[in-house]
């Protein structure tokens, strides 16, 4: 479990990040070449995801949503500066237990 844990956190960073770093040299005029790291860091999530051991990747990419979900609070919270108020917190509370359902029930 806390291999799948690591994992989803690793290509949460990986797929925020290199979104952010497009978005900032798109949006925010930075250097084209942010863009290019940002491309990459996706291409590494893509890879990242790859790893977990769940046999199906519609289930695992469905879990990674919620996760993303809540990386994507905290990226904006930590990175951005905008404090995520109650709805933030029981939206991304919620993820979390959609992610439990799908990726730790038992199944026949």
């Amino acid at each position: 479990m806390l291999n799948t844990i690591i994992l989803f956190l690793l290509a949460g960073l990986a797929e925020i990040g290199g979104g952010y770093l497009i978005w900032l040299s798109l949006r925010e005029s930075k250097p084209w070449y942010w863009a290019v790291f940002g491309g990459g860091a996706l291409v590494l999530y893509g890879i990242i995801a790859t790893y977990q051991a769940f046999p199906t990747f519609g289930r695992v990419y469905a879990a990674y949503g919620g996760v993303f979900i809540v990386l994507s609070v905290l990226w904006g919270w930590g990175i951005d500066r905008k404090a995520p108020d109650l709805y933030d917190w029981i939206g991304a509370g919620i993820c979390l237990i959609g992610v439990s359902v799908m990726l730790f029930s038992p199944r026949s």
